[in-house]
């Protein structure tokens, strides 16, 4: 996992609600086993016709948007089935950060497992950061993981809580067997103690 300490970049606006993950990554994307290839499918049924010809109006065919390294979505964001893929999608399509009100609680999970990191912000806050970035898709928005801060151009910053232990993962670039992992010594020292 690549680690997430600061980033400063666009954001791609998704004004949409209770977006499950079957929208996220549609189910017959799901007999891939690993996650090369996984970015081609997210919100495949949205971002293309019947015939596979891209939709001018949905926000991912936007070239303004081409470089987004942060989402924007709406409330209840990642909602329905527990599938990994969605996470993989919007990973290999190249988002670091997803910004909303509120996530499903196990997206939530698969996200910061997987180093995507999801930041709840008041709903009307990330209203206002939907209207700055459509006004303005240039706009770039900075992220903090260390000290938890959204600031926006105008120096406005809004702050984030997350698990500690996610957020050390993060910092780290490890998921959890890469933690188990880093404490191979700990683990062979306290196994050679007798047992009483």
């Amino acid at each position: 996992m690549k680690p997430i300490k600061q980033m400063t970049a666009r954001a791609m606006p998704l004004r949409a609600e209770n977006v499950d993950t079957d929208q996220i990554i549609p189910a017959r994307f799901l007999t891939a086993v690993t996650k090369e290839g996984m970015g081609d499918g997210l919100f495949h049924s949205w971002r293309y016709h019947a015939d596979g010809t891209p939709k001018e109006d949905f926000v991912l065919n936007d070239p303004a948007c081409a470089d987004a390294e942060i989402l924007i979505a709406g409330r209840n964001f990642g909602s329905g089935s527990s599938r990994e893929h969605a996470v993989w999608a919007l990973t290999e399509y190249g988002f670091r950060c997803v910004i909303t009100p509120g996530f499903g609680d196990i997206f939530y999970n698969n996200s910061l497992k997987n180093g995507l990191l999801l930041v709840r912000l008041p709903e009307d806050t990330v209203n206002m950061l939907h209207d700055l970035v459509e006004e303005d898709p240039t706009t770039e928005i900075s992220v903090d993981l260390e000290t938890q801060t959204v600031t926006l151009p105008d120096g406005q910053q809004h702050s984030f809580a997350i698990d500690a232990f996610r957020k050390m993962c993060l910092l780290e670039g490890m998921d959890d067997l890469g933690y188990l992992q880093s404490k191979a010594e700990a683990i062979a020292a306290y196994e050679a103690k007798p047992p009483y």
